[in-house]
């Protein structure tokens, strides 16, 4: 692949549709998350355009529009370079937009077009459908902004796909958004709460949030709420006195007292019990805490930064209201075009700590870098998995992928097909009534329901919903 231009900015042309567009509306996309021979590629984004084309090297036909990769960061998209691969066609692809929601795609050039399983040369895709050019690239077509929001540009890895310097992987809009949220709630003093399923990253980033604070110079004091012993959880926050509340206990500053002049994370404060939760309330008004067996009282400055895969409404409400800041951090289901640097994030890691995993799986590992080998298949069923463990689920696809193929690349084996759950077809076995009792269960909110009913996304609901004349209550 060329030397990526990354001193020259552009616009994505924009489509033919009858409103204007300010930047900010979301058009439909296609990103890179599979490719055979420019894996360095991964993330970068294709806006197509009424009647362009795509393909290798500059056009002869001066009439004809090329669209080409681009890097999107925010407030700017950056050209990548020219595509230089002699297996890609001067023109490999001719997009024609049907209306905002759906893209036709044809193959112009000498590979053919795969969707599923099925081959052809003319593909028509929808939001959260996956198109692989036979052999060389996979998009998943998406719904982007035209331009990033401002925001979270500080936080940029230095390499683009890769992490950042607070280990945040993604490219894609809500991992940006991520980025900005974490910078601004870094900056500030007030406590936090950060919800999210398990895996999404919950420790990452309160372990951000901290860096980015001026409470940096400590370090973090860190604990699961879940592990306190039953009993003990008082003198676990707070401390005790020698020999109190049981003979034989040894004096302790608590977590609080560790934390002051810095920050407390406590991971999963939703399994605190109600009454335990109520002991945090003067602390985090004012700092006054009391050890076991102490009388006197004591006043330590923390900032707490609290997570829960639990609804944030399962909280004490008068703890919810001292957790004035809120993050939510999406689940891989929300964001999966980020889920192949995700994967190379992972491997490349692993392979640090297991030299021979990077041996066998990463194209040039000299034992700190390497382009991981994915085949086309096991790349998209990871990119359409119905994800629940989110991170942790992924890494141990892939250990499972790394356990079973031979190398040099990570295959689609049968154990790990065996574990790969695909969201349901779009309409394919959603009835108006289950869609009726998903949102009844889920209070209405379609955020929780289109992934209960293992839709592709948000879109794909709300088309359902005004096709069987759902009310958009």
């Amino acid at each position: 692949m060329g030397g990526w231009q990354g001193q020259t900015t552009m616009e994505p042309e924009k489509p033919a549709r009858k409103s204007s567009d300010d930047g900010k509306s979301e058009i439909l996309a296609l990103v890179l998350v599979w490719s055979k021979d420019e894996p360095a590629r991964l993330g970068e984004t294709i806006f197509p355009r009424h009647g362009a084309v795509f393909g290798r090297g500059p056009l002869a036909d001066d009439d004809e529009t090329r669209v080409g990769f681009v890097r999107q960061r925010p407030s700017k998209n950056e050209v990548s370079a020219d595509v230089e691969n002699p297996f890609v066609s001067r023109r490999t692809l001719r997009f024609e937009l049907v209306d905002e929601g759906t893209l036709t795609v044809e193959a112009v050039g000498k590979r053919s077009l795969r969707v599923g399983d099925a081959e052809m040369r003319t593909a028509t895709i929808r939001e959260g459908d996956l198109l692989e050019v036979d052999g060389l690239y996979s998009f998943l077509c998406t719904r982007r902004p035209q331009t990033l929001p401002e925001g979270g540009a500080d936080l940029a890895p230095k390499v683009f796909g890769h992490s950042d310097d607070h280990g945040i992987v993604g490219e894609g809009p809500l991992a940006w958004a991520l980025r900005a949220h974490v910078a601004f709630l870094g900056k500030r003093n007030a406590h936090v709460l950060v919800t999210g399923a398990s895996g999404s990253g919950k420790e990452l980033v309160a372990q951000a949030i901290h860096r980015l604070s001026s409470r940096s110079k400590k370090q973090i004091v860190a604990r699961n709420a879940a592990t306190f012993p039953s009993g003990l959880i008082d003198a676990e926050l707070f401390g005790n006195l020698q020999n109190y509340p049981n003979v034989g206990m040894p004096e302790r500053p608590g977590l609080i007292g560790q934390a002051d002049g810095s920050t407390l994370f406590l991971d999963e404060i939703g399994e605190l019990p109600s009454e335990m939760q109520a002991h945090l309330l003067r602390v985090l008004d004012g700092g006054e805490y009391q050890r076991l067996g102490e009388s006197k009282r004591r006043v330590a400055d923390i900032r707490l930064v609290a997570a829960t895969n639990r609804p944030a409404e399962e909280l004490k409400e008068d703890l919810g209201a001292r957790l004035a800041l809120r993050l939510h951090l999406p689940g891989l289901d929300e964001r999966r075009e980020d889920v192949p640097l995700l994967a190379r994030h992972i491997l490349m890691r692993t392979a640090a700590r297991d030299s021979q995993i990077g041996e066998m799986f990463l194209d040039g590992w000299n034992g700190a870098t390497g382009e991981p080998r994915l085949s086309a298949d096991l790349a998209r069923a990871l990119v359409l998995h119905a994800w629940q463990t989110n991170v942790r689920e992924l890494e141990a696809l892939l250990l499972r992928a790394a356990s079973t193929s031979k190398a040099p690349q990570l295959e689609l084996t049968d154990d790990v097909k065996k574990l790969i759950k695909l969201p349901a077809k779009e309409g394919a076995e959603v009835t108006a009534d289950e869609i009726r009792e998903a949102l009844a269960r889920h209070g209405g909110v379609k955020d929780k329901a289109w992934r209960a009913l293992r839709l592709p996304s948000r879109h794909a609901l709300h088309r359902l919903m005004k096709k069987l004349n759902i009310p958009d209550a």
